[in-house]
């Protein structure tokens, strides 16, 4: 009998304007509170500052700053003995693309100062360059992987 609970796939909905799957995924992120259409007016409204910044489809930067972001290798704590062990292991697509939409949230939440959508429009714009918080974040994570490669065996 396996003692983890089965895990269901859950159907996310296209968002309305581009009918793709990976904005309305990134829009249910963002929401909060349940409130869906400030969501959704805060993504589309970050795709036309990106339109007018980069004269770049919006769509096509947010696609490139998912890619970018997207990590390789992630690190799980293993408790083997009575040590912790930080352990790399390889990262599937389905949660390559969930760190990358939480990192990218993440790091514009946590500046200050401008509207929401025009701190995700700088985000996105710098992600797609290989450069902003969230690639910081996948840059930091990768050499620690790297670093713990001994412990792989344990994975």
């Amino acid at each position: 009998m396996p003692r983890r609970k089965r895990i269901y796939k859950k159907s996310i909905k296209a968002d309305p304007k581009f009918g793709n799957v990976l904005v309305g995924k990134f829009i249910g992120n963002v929401m909060k509170c349940g409130k869906r259409t400030a969501a959704e007016e805060i993504m589309y409204d970050s795709f036309e500052i990106i339109h007018e910044k980069t004269k770049k489809g919006g769509l096509n930067v947010f696609e490139q700053a998912i890619k970018n972001v997207s990590p390789l290798m992630e690190l799980k704590s293993k408790r083997v003995g009575g040590a912790n062990y930080q352990v790399p292991i390889p990262v599937s697509g389905e949660r390559r693309t969930t760190l990358a939409i939480r990192w990218l949230i993440g790091a514009t939440r946590g500046k200050k100062g401008k509207r929401m959508a025009e701190k995700l429009a700088e985000e996105f714009i710098d992600a797609s360059n290989k450069t902003g918080l969230a690639m910081k974040k996948r840059e930091d994570v990768h050499p620690m992987a790297e670093a713990n490669k001994a412990f792989a065996h344990f994975a």
